[in-house]
């Protein structure tokens, strides 16, 4: 009996054992293999008896250990056809032990020993022991050679077996399939230890498996890095070349190692490299070190792979050890290897997962990538998996009709994976049924697991055995197991459904033990995500913290780092997560489909957190992944809505799988998106993924990656892209062919804008093929190419190519093919290296192509004669706008040929040649077909040119020959060349930057006549449209000055600028307005702007000289020479100091000038003396209108002309005068007889030069204004002042602020004036200038009104200045503004008023506005003292009370008005209103009382009615804005029953209801003299409205009557109608806002036709229509003057009927026709509205058409002030006509154009405009005009206000 039987308990079972496993030994065979891969079955020292062979094998199967018996027991049970009554003792026998077990493991402990013995003790042979060193070398040989065939035997034992298990994948069942394989050329970035992303791959072919070793050169890198992501095939390609060596077919290498770091990394000792290579793979049979110095010397011939670097644990350093042959960890032998210390010259092979790869890398590594499968390898694969020719075509079926099953097949893994599904779907299935049963990855491998029961029977609990175990594993890193580590049942399990695979781990020398793995990574993380949502120990929690998101692999470092390789598991748990895998979950978990339902929601709704968050490019990617998988169309969409716009993917590798599952996330997805890939890896066919995905809208590929087999499938895949606009493929080294390509796949992309093919270094001749293929495309309109750019620009027509394929018959329709001529095309070709056969062949291709905007050919090798061919062939190219051949090697010579070429070319405009910066540029104007369309549009600024027809120029041409070297030799020649150009319109030169000297410009003065409609020369230095130069040429100053003759001889001349130290000259002709419109550019705006247009004297001659020494010889000369100059002339002189002799020479010389009109002298610095030099030219040259001198740099004189009569202005601002100063200055100014202004601002005045300047006002004859602020003034000069007022009587007007604003104005009339107003700010006074106050005041008997804002006057201070003013007669009026004012309360001020020394007739009180208003009436009338004390008799209030209301009595004895505005009444009680009511009591003058805003108490109101009741000669009162109750407004009511001689009564906001309006209409009812009603805002209704029309039957005086913004409706309108003709003197009604219809607003119109004095009529805000304005419009009253129906309902027909009947009227003052629809009925004035100030037609849809009749009617109406045009549709042309009439209208003031359309241009137009006119503000606010411009234009006119809110000051407070 056999020792194992005996140990088995039975001789029967062990006989039975060995009789059934000598039915099947091949069966036996293979579990061999797998429980000990390196076992050699063919061993010939095993016997040759089958039933020994079995007993040695179980033997050896047993010596195993425990578990491994009992693994292989399991499986002989599973798999075999084993009886129930002899399995059951077979499973019985696990867990015996006895004597000859231990006896096997003694044995075995020997041979291990032997084995430890023989690989650790190497035997080291002496040279000198051998009896000689060549018969040594000879054995050493031999020993190498045996150990390389032992290596080989032993990999062709591993491999050569067809048998399953020993480690081999699944893949060497069949025929190999190599997936995708593309090397890049980028050096690996290892800065930190890691790469980020992925080095770049180069262009061209795939690599094949032999291309990985470039053997037979020395040069490259021997280390080679494959990448490849998980299922990629990487560790299968490492067995496929151990096969290919062991075969034979890799005969370059002798030696091969296989490593792998999963089992690698359980070695945890030190090695050697000896060590590694021969105890940890294959001893040699004797003398180790004689084979290793053999591998040494041969190194170029040995190739290790390591597999799995991205597992590693052990950390690695970049930095090389100290001695590199000594022990250290693996991988720093790995580290050693590729930088050649170990082993040098031999090739080494790593695989890993992209990432962040180890620092010990060297950068020279070759990268390959491993890019899958693509459509031809997945059909390669799929033939070779099946063996029958039905089932290939059944699988290959499936995977065309399933495109997502295609796309997961672009992994190899999960293609081997469909297959075996296939394998059991296909025989069982009706064909189609793999989109329903394998639509997810997921779903592939329980499709896979489910194949593992055919008869139906899941193994459950096996399967989550597993899955717990693979979840361990995940969690601790742990990818290698022993068979300890899994239970029995589970690893027989595992091995016969190849879930599990084995392989030897040799852990030292002769230390070896079998080691098992899940068959792949992906197969691990199923089985641990089936565990989590089937296993009932894991919870909710617990799950959804697995869902998470890996964006990279981070480097594992340290002994206690762990294996993160959970990269699908995430994309597991969301594919359970399916609805469709609920049964089968519900089946693992034995539970319901609720509960397994629970754990799916918990995923889903954890993927929903991370689908709104914003992630990295991998991240996203691993997303979408887990999205697909869940086949959820809410979390889907959720996703797909949640992606940015800009969805980037940079540096890190993607494949087809990714693409497909991105495009099925979109289908979920409404907006577009931009996917931007940049250094991303792609495989060759994953263009295919996106076809027909209709959401990107921008696609760019940026990087080397993807080459021209990528850009194939991409063309194939691009015209389905539906909404494709904008396609970038850069940097990617793609090939002629594919580029053009590409490119003709254009007009099958409908809404493509452009397409970007940078950095693929295209040729010359591609580059002429594609600018062919841009000339006749229609779409194209631009292609640009610059050295590596190559940029396509598209504007699809409106027919698209899926309407034009409906229509063919249509393609060649003349329409289209005049659209195609119409079109224009950009084309620009710099630094391309164009030559000129090259320029020939261009200018072939562009003869017959479209129009061309513009062409640019600038940096190419052109030469003279390449830019002759293309300057002669201008005129026949259709360019429209810019040709430029800059830096293409043009010569002096050949600039006479580019000039000679280009004279018949009627459409340039401009060139400029500069040889200096390798400048040639020509602009063109557009040709007549394209300049049709441009006319329409600029056809309104004909009306701006006021100029004689045969003035205006055809055109202008400007020619700019700058820094070309020219000297005065050369002037004829080139004057000859330019002389074609004349009869083409005006000729602009500009030779600047030359060398023509004095004799050059003498010599072109003369060939300047010669040359015809010269216009100027120019020099574009400026800005201004029409420049002209000589600059930079050497001229000396007597050249320079003998220019200024040019105004005489040269009758285009206009302006001369000189600039001498910079010898800048420039000579400009009439400066013209149209270019401005149509070459688009928006000049600066010059300070003295006078555009044609708007001209209405003659455009004066201009000199400007600056940075010139100004001698008197030089001045004298310059006047002697502008004295035959004709006028008007300007002079501008500027240098850094002018003398006082030089001074006094120009203005004696000015007497000689009559025709200059003005002198600047501008930056230049003045003597302290000038301002007197300058105040005596009044008396020199009578002429001078005014005189202006700032900071004694800045000085002009203003002539006046012979007509004009204007008063003369003298300024002299920051010029540093002092007291001393001011006699002399006076003196000289008062021999002037017309002195208007006098500006002596910002001077050193102070308060003694103020009072002396004050002192000779007398004898200075000023009569208009005097301005000396900002001269330190003080409370001193303000009391001057006012003391000095009565000496002065012609003056108007004063006003003081000391202040921020330092202001001190004294305005003047020609004739003595009364009324004097003086205004006092920020004082500041204390108390002891209050009684010198007074006393100036007492003395200015002229002075009628004070106003005191802010000056520090308390309380006290007040009451006392009010009791020191004494005057003899007369009114005086105080205003006092003061913080206190609010706080002090009505009895406070009433008690200052008490004091006054003269009678108080008018009190004005309002306390929000912290101001109180006195006028006091002088001489004091003192009242009887009897009729005091009887009136204070009635009067219940306490002692103080008393005593005030009799200071009250006697002081406002004749108070005629008394006004309280937004006072509190109740803050003291009802005080205030008794002490009013008593006050009231005592008014029998009283005339005016106002309560408005106000707050008071309804006692208080019944005391101030009562007291009112006894004012009887009331005329005006007023209650306004203020709330009361009920009974208080029948208080006020039965107050006003007696009040018969009421004028004016103002009610508004009072709630009037029966009770109280009924009061209203019988006190109404007796107001016979009431002359203006104010209701508005009183509720009041059609009722209400009944009686009120009856109560006013009697008013009879009414002139005004306003009822707006109440409820009257069509019945009270009908009421109101009656009475209206009834009101004889009725001027004004408003009615706006009161619901009144169409049929109300006819009979309205009706009534007030018979209102002969009616002047205002407002009427707005009701739905008037046409109708009321058609019978309004019959008979409008003759005396109208304010007419407002804004928002009226008002249309086209209604508007014209009104403004025809307004026409002519000389009344009208203001018009509103605001928010009516005047689209086509714009009012239009032909006769004329004289006085019209103002016209509202803001948001009436106006446009620029309508807008012109408009425009041309403002003329008309010379009075009007405010144009409010704003929120319509008015552009540029209404613009134009606004600035044209701006000018014409000298009382306009403000112009509102906001929210229009007005961009730049028309802005431009409308500064222009207000240059010439008196206009305050032009409001543009929110039209289409860039800030940059906007502020530009604001700060050369500052009235154009650009801002929301309005900025111009508000008029003061007393005005």
């Amino acid at each position: 009996m056999d020792p194992i039987g005996l140990q088995l308990g039975t001789r029967n079972l062990w006989s039975w054992l060995v009789r059934l496993l000598s039915k099947d030994p091949e069966w036996l065979n293979s579990k061999m293999k797998f429980f000990l891969p390196n076992t050699d079955l063919d061993s010939r020292n095993e016997t040759s008896d089958p039933e020994q062979r079995i007993i040695l094998q179980l033997r050896k199967l047993h010596v195993q250990g425990l578990a491994t018996w009992q693994s292989f027991i399991h499986c002989v049970c599973m798999e075999l056809e084993v009886p129930l009554d002899l399995e059951v003792p077979l499973l019985s026998t696990w867990g015996c032990d006895d004597g000859l077990t231990s006896q096997l493991g003694a044995e075995e402990k020997s041979q291990r020993e032997s084995q430890l013995h023989r690989g650790l003790k190497r035997p080291h042979q002496s040279c000198g022991s051998s009896p000689c060193r060549k018969q040594y070398r000879k054995q050493q040989l031999e020993l190498a050679k045996k150990y390389l065939q032992l290596l080989r035997t032993s990999a062709l034992q591993r491999y050569g077996s067809r048998i399953p298990g020993s480690g081999q994948p699944h893949a060497f069942h069949q025929a190999y399939v190599p997936p995708i394989l593309r090397r890049a050329t980028a050096p690996l970035d290892t800065r930190g230890g890691a790469i980020m992303g992925n080095p770049r791959v180069e262009d061209g072919t795939d690599v094949s498996i032999s291309d990985l070793f470039n053997t037979r050169t020395n040069k490259g890198p021997r280390v080679t890095i494959l990448l490849g992501k998980a299922g990629m095939g990487k560790t299968t390609l490492a067995h496929r070349l151990c096969q290919k060596w062991a075969e034979g077919q890799l005969d370059c290498f002798q030696a091969l190692f296989l490593f792998e770091f999963r089992q690698l990394n359980l070695i945890t000792r030190f090695l050697t490299l000896p060590q590694l290579l021969f105890d940890l793979y294959l001893s040699p049979e004797s003398d180790p070190d004689a084979v290793f110095q053999y591998l040494e010397d041969n190194a170029d011939q040995v190739l290790l792979i390591f597999d799995g670097l991205d597992e590693a644990l052990q950390p690695c350093s970049s930095t090389d050890p100290e001695d590199p042959d000594g022990p250290g960890p693996v991988l720093a032998l790995f580290s050693g290897l590729c930088h050649g210390t170990l082993l040098p010259g031999c090739w080494v092979l790593a695989t890993s997962r992209p990432g962040k790869l180890p620092a010990c890398l060297p950068s020279e590594a070759a990268v390959v990538h491993m890019l899958g499968f693509d459509g031809p390898r997945v059909e390669e694969y799929v033939n070779c998996f099946f063996s029958t020719q039905s089932s290939r075509e059944g699988a290959l079926g499936e995977l065309q009709t399933n495109g997502r099953l295609r796309s997961l097949c672009a992994v190899p893994a999960l293609c081997q994976v469909a297959c075996l599904c296939l394998h059991h779907l296909l025989p069982d299935h009706a064909p189609g049924q793999s989109a329903a049963l394998l639509p997810t990855m997921t779903q592939l491998y329980m499709q896979m697991v489910l194949a593992l029961s055919p008869r139906g029977h899941l193994p459950t609990t096996s399967l989550l055995g597993l899955g717990e175990v693979a979840l361990k594993s995940l969690e601790t890193g742990k990818v290698t197991f022993y068979a300890r580590d899994i239970p029995p049942p589970l690893m027989a399990f595992g091995a016969t459904h190849s879930l599990l695979t084995s392989f030897c781990i040799c852990t030292g020398p002769g230390h070896q033990q079998t080691g098992y793995a899940f068959t792949h990574f992906n197969l691990q993380e199923f089985l641990a995500a089936l565990h989590l949502m089937a296993s009932p120990k894991v919870d909710e929690d617990l799950l959804t913290q697995h869902v998470t998101l890996n964006s990279r692999w981070v480097l594992r470092t340290g002994p206690k780092a762990k294996l993160d390789l959970s990269d699908h598991l995430p994309t597991f748990l969301a594919g359970l997560a399916s609805c469709t895998c609920r049964p089968f979950l519900s089946h693992m978990a034995q539970r319901g489909e609720d509960w397994v339902g629970t754990k799916q929601a918990a995923v889903v709704q954890a993927l929903k957190k991370l689908a709104t968050r914003k992630l990295t490019g991998p991240k996203v990617v691993e997303l979408l992944h887990c999205v697909n998988e869940t086949q959820e169309p809410e979390l889907a969409s959720l996703t797909a809505q949640s992606l940015p716009y800009q969805l980037p993917f940079h540096n890190f590798s993607l494949t087809y799988t990714d693409l497909a599952v991105l495009t099925n996330i979109l289908e979920h997805r409404e907006a577009p998106i931009h996917l931007d890939f940049e250094g991303c890896t792609l495989e060759p066919h994953c263009p295919e993924a996106l076809v027909g995905c209709e959401q990107i809208e921008n696609l760019s590929f940026k990087s080397r990656k993807c080459g021209d087999a990528f850009a194939e499938v991409l063309s194939r895949s691009l015209p389905t892209m539906g909404r494709l606009q904008m396609l970038g493929f850069q940097d990617n080294q793609l090939n002629d062919q594919v580029v053009l390509n590409i490119v003709e796949v254009l007009p099958h992309l409908p809404r493509l804008r452009k397409l970007d093919l940078s950095g693929n270094n295209i040729c010359v001749s591609t580059l002429l093929c594609l600018t062919k293929v841009a000339v006749t495309c229609p779409t194209i309109s631009m292609l640009q190419a610059r050295e590596a750019d190559l940029i396509f620009l598209l504007s699809p027509p409106k027919e698209t190519t899926a309407e034009l394929q409906r229509a063919p018959d249509l393609q060649e329709s003349d329409g289209q093919r005049k659209e195609a001529q119409s079109r224009s095309l950009t084309l620009r070709l710099q630094k391309c290296q164009l030559q000129v056969h090259d320029a020939e062949t261009l200018i072939a291709l562009l003869r017959e192509g479209p129009h061309l905007e513009e062409v640019d050919l600038s940096g190419n090798q052109l030469e003279d004669e390449g830019c002759r061919l293309m300057a002669e062939a201008v005129s026949q190219l259709h360019i429209t706008r810019k040709l430029d051949l800059s830096d293409n090697g043009l010569s002096v010579a050949g600039v006479h040929c580019v000039l000679r070429a280009v004279h018949a070319c009627w459409t340039l405009t401009d060139l400029h040649i500069s040889l200096l910066h390798k400048t040639v540029v020509f602009m063109f104007a557009q040709d007549p077909e394209q300049q049709e369309g441009s006319q329409n549009r600029a056809a309104f600024l004909d009306s701006l040119m006021l100029q004689m027809p045969s003035e205006l120029p055809l055109s202008s041409r400007r020619m700019r020959l700058t820094h070309c070297g020219l000297q005065a030799k050369h002037l004829e020649q080139l004057c000859k060349a330019l002389g074609g150009s004349c009869h083409l319109g005006h000729l602009h030169l500009d030779f600047s930057g030359n060398a023509l000297g004095d004799e050059g410009a003498a010599r072109l003065a003369q060939l300047l006549p010669g040359l015809g409609a010269l216009q100027s020369l120019n020099d574009l230095h400026c800005a201004t449209p029409v420049i002209s130069s000589l600059s930079e040429n050497g001229l000396s100053l007597d050249a320079v000055l003998g220019l200024a003759r040019c105004f005489s001889t040269l009758q285009w001349v206009f302006h001369l600028d000189i600039s001498f130290e910079r010898q800048r000259i420039l000579l400009r002709g009439e400066k013209t307005g149209r270019g401005i419109w149509t070459t688009g550019s928006l000049p600066d705006l010059p300070a003295a702007a006078e555009l044609s247009g708007f001209r209405w004297r003659c455009t004066p001659r201009s000199l400007c000289l600056t940075e010139c020494p100004l001698e008197p010889l030089t001045l004298t000369r310059l006047c002697a020479t502008l004295e035959v100059c004709p006028g008007p002339l300007e002079i501008q002189l500027s240098c850094e100091v002018l003398s006082d002799k030089s001074l006094e020479t120009l203005l004696h010389c000015l007497p000689q000038l009559p025709q200059l009109s003005l002198l600047q002298l501008s930056q230049t610095a003045l003597s302290p003396r000038s301002p007197f030099l300058l105040a005596d030219i009044f008396s020199l040259c009578p002429r001078v209108k005014k005189v202006d001198l700032r900071s004694l740099h800045h000085s002009t004189l203003h002539f006046r002309s012979n007509e004009e009569q204007e008063g003369v202005c003298c300024g002299f601002t920051g010029c540093s005068l002092s007291q001393e100063h001011v006699e002399s200055l006076c003196w000289l100014l008062s021999k002037c007889e017309d002195l208007s202004q006098v500006d002596l601002s910002v001077n050193l005045l102070g308060d003694g030069g103020i009072r002396s300047v004050l002192e000779c006002l007398p004898r200075v004859p000023i009569s208009g204004s005097l301005d000396l602020s900002h001269n330190n003034a003080s409370q001193e000069s303000a009391l001057c002042l006012v003391e000095t007022l009565s000496s002065c009587p012609r003056v108007q007007e004063a006003s003081v602020n000391l202040g921020s604003k330092q202001s001190f104005q004294i305005h003047f009339s020609k004739e003595d004036q009364a009324g004097k107003t003086l205004r006092l700010s920020e004082c500041s006074f204390r108390p002891e200038h209050v009684s010198r106050l007074a006393a100036g005041l007492s003395q200015s008997l002229q002075l009628m009104e004070l106003m005191l804002t802010q000056c520090c006057l308390g309380q006290e201070q007040l009451t006392t200045l009010l009791s020191l003013v004494q005057r003899p007669a007369g009114l005086f009026s105080l205003r006092v503004q003061e913080p206190w004012v609010d706080q002090a309360g009505v009895l406070s001020l009433l008690e200052v008023c008490a004091q006054a020394s003269g009678n108080v007739t008018e009190i004005s009180i309002s306390e929000t506005q912290q101001q109180l208003h006195v006028q006091l009436e002088f001489p004091r009338q003192e009242e009887n003292p009897e009729a005091v004390a009887l009136r204070l008799a009635h009067c219940d209030l306490g002692t103080h009370h008393s005593l005030l209301v009799r200071q009250l009595m006697e002081t406002c004895a004749r108070l005629q008005q008394l006004s309280l505005s937004q006072v509190n009444l109740c803050e003291d009680g009802d005080s205030s209103s008794l002490l009013l009511r008593s006050l009231l009591l005592s008014l029998s003058e009283l005339k005016k009382f106002r309560l408005t805003s106000s707050r008071v108490s309804t006692e208080g109101l019944a005391h101030l009615a009562s007291g009112l009741g006894h004012c009887h000669h009331l005329e005006e009162l007023e209650w306004s804005n203020t709330e009361f109750d009920e009974e208080g407004t029948k208080a006020l009511m039965r107050a006003l029953e007696e009040k018969w001689m009421l004028k004016r009564l103002d009610l508004s906001h009072l709630l009037l209801n029966g009770s109280t309006l009924d009061l209203l209409t019988r006190g109404l009812s007796h107001m016979t003299l009431l002359q203006s009603l104010r209701l508005n805002r009183n509720s009041i209704g059609d009722v209400d409205c009944c009686h009120l029309s009856e109560a006013l039957r009697a008013a009879t005086s009414l002139e005004e009557l306003d009822l707006s913004y109440n409820q009257i409706g069509d019945a009270g309108v009908g009421y109101l109608a009656t009475i209206l003709p009834r009101l004889p003197e009725l001027r004004k009604i408003d009615l706006s806002a009161n619901s009144i219809s169409p049929a109300g607003g006819v009979k309205l119109a009706e009534s007030l036709a018979l209102c002969r004095c009616l002047e205002e009529l407002m009427l707005g805000c009701n739905d008037l229509g046409d109708h009321t304005a058609l019978e309004l419009a019959q008979e409008l009253p003759q005396h109208l003057r304010v007419l407002r129906l804004p928002s009226s309902h008002l249309g086209p027909k209604g508007a014209l009927s009104l403004v025809q009947a307004l026409d002519g009227s000389p009344h009208v003052e203001e018009i509103s026709l605001a928010e009516n629809n005047l689209a086509e009925g714009v009012p239009r004035f032909c006769k004329g509205l004289p006085l019209l100030r103002r016209i509202d037609l803001v948001s009436c849809k106006i446009d620029n058409q309508t807008a012109k009749l408009l425009t041309s009617s403002f003329t008309l109406c010379p009075a009007l002030e405010v144009i409010l045009l704003s929120w319509n549709l008015l552009g540029d042309e209404a613009a134009a006509e606004l600035a044209q009439v701006l000018p014409r209208m000298g009382r306009l003031k403000r112009v509102d154009l906001e929210k229009n359309q007005i961009t730049a241009r028309g802005a431009w137009l409308l500064a222009e405009g207000l240059a010439q006119s008196s206009v305050q503000v032009i409001r543009l606010w929110n039209n289409n005009i860039p800030c940059n411009v906007a502020q530009s234009l604001q700060s050369q006119e500052p009235r154009l206000d650009f801002a929301f809110f309005d900025n111009q000051p508000q008029a003061h407070w007393g005005t």
